[in-house]
């Protein structure tokens, strides 16, 4: 448990009204930092090299946008006391890590409930636990006061987690079933499905055929796939999008293709989860091909290209 510092840091700062939208922006971004407010327009960290860093690059960002904001070092002498700092550093990991701890709970009941017959989960399980971990590690970086919260969590995670580890597993699917086949999806593809398509004939069938269909009335023949379409084979289960759905039920676990269906999640589903800083180069990239080529397979040789480039990339890391 960190010591209440001497000094702290604070962020001085003016955001202009226009655009509306940046007022929310900053706030999510010192959020994320772990910042609190003392006043309407002064934050406060505890002093280190790295919170240093954050600060800096919110205030260059306000700067940027036409507001003004300063970064300084101080002692507080009237006003606000070091414990009363560190009790709202407090109250707001408390605060994360109750929310947490709601999703926690209900996970952990559907974890039980499955658990009493075997081979039965809940689809996304183990993605969704594997996620609830990132979101507790997510808040530990910024529980700079270790909050009481932060042990209750972790133990209940660890037990959440040792229970998948012994439980029976349903059967995965074998790619080895899909060699050779036809792949249905919607016309007008965009970002989940050029990433499936692209993902479908790199590690799952390398003689994928592929057709673009109507998302209404199309009656599949014999021995296609249908993915991320109604009805589909592979589509959007809990909150994976289709990416995510295949990797999981065909164990693809390719460490290289772990930050790529992050970066296909939060683009497609538009709800900000993993916050990679590559999702909107990307989701630029991919706009930009959709807007230039019509016609879906001229879209996936575009996206093929792009995501070769992409698990290439982070391959090598």
């Amino acid at each position: 448990m960190q010591t209440e510092p001497a000094t702290w840091l604070l962020l001085l700062h003016q955001i202009p009204n226009s655009p509306p939208y940046l007022r929310v922006k900053m706030w999510r971004r010192l959020q994320k930092i772990g910042a609190v407010p003392v006043k309407n327009a002064v934050y406060v960290l505890p002093r280190s090299e790295q919170t240093l860093e954050d600060f800096h690059w919110v205030a260059r960002e306000i700067l940027e946008s036409g507001g003004d904001a300063s970064v300084c070092e101080a002692s507080f002498i009237e006003g606000i006391t070091s414990s009363e700092i560190t009790a709202l550093f407090h109250a707001a990991r408390e605060s994360d890590y109750a929310e947490l701890l709601v999703d926690m709970k209900q996970i952990g009941e559907e974890l039980r409930s499955a658990s009493k017959e075997a081979g039965a989960w809940a689809s996304g399980m183990i993605g969704r636990v594997s996620r609830l971990r990132q979101r507790l590690t997510e808040i530990q970086t910024i529980d700079f006061f270790s909050a009481a919260g932060g042990k209750q969590a972790e133990s209940l995670l660890s037990e959440m987690e040792a229970k998948l580890r012994k439980a029976p597993l349903r059967k995965v699917q074998q790619t080895g079933a899909y060699s050779g086949r036809t792949w249905v999806t919607r016309k007008g593809i965009h970002v989940d499905r050029i990433a499936s398509a692209w993902l479908i004939k790199r590690f799952i069938d390398d003689d994928a055929r592929f057709k673009f269909v109507a998302a209404k009335g199309y009656k599949p023949e014999p021995g296609e796939v249908r993915f991320d379409m109604f009805d589909a084979d592979f589509t959007h289960e809990g909150d994976l999008c289709t990416f995510e759905v295949l990797m999981e039920r065909l164990e693809i676990s390719e460490r290289a293709l772990r930050p790529i269906a992050e970066i296909v999640h939060d683009i497609d589903l538009k709800d900000a989860k993993f916050g990679r800083q590559e999702g909107p180069g990307v989701a630029l990239v991919i706009n930009a091909i959709c807007t230039a080529n019509k016609e879906d397979n001229d879209r996936l040789e575009r996206g093929t290209l792009l995501f070769d480039d992409l698990h290439e990339f982070f391959r090598k890391r």
